[in-house]
């Protein structure tokens, strides 16, 4: 259950590498930007992940009561998820920004 949420949020997470390594298509495609890419990619799977993880880790899961479990336990898989998504989407968007002031195309 550590990873639930985390594998339920992947094929979203792989729709949005996939925009991140296909788009724009106006910067060059060379060797060097698709090291970055692959480097990029890497980065942010590792970060959703390990984000994904202490937040599993972080919520808290109330206590038996009387009557059962009250409510709350479904934080325990809401959390990772967010924490995953903001940090796959956080380590993207501030490539974004780099990739796009190493490899853009210089006005003549």
């Amino acid at each position: 259950m550590r990873y639930l949420a985390i594998l339920l949020l992947a094929p979203w997470l792989l729709v949005l590498g996939w925009a991140y390594w296909t788009f724009p298509r106006d910067l060059p495609r060379i060797a060097a930007r698709r090291v970055f890419d692959v480097a990029v990619l890497l980065l942010a799977a590792f970060a959703a992940w390990q984000c994904a993880a202490m937040a599993f880790d972080a919520a808290v899961v109330p206590g038996m009561g009387q009557y059962g479990r009250t409510s709350g336990a479904i934080w325990q898989q809401v959390l990772p998820a967010l924490y995953g998504y903001g940090a796959c989407v956080l380590v993207l968007l501030l490539a974004l920004v780099v990739r796009q002031l190493m490899w853009r195309r210089r006005a003549h």
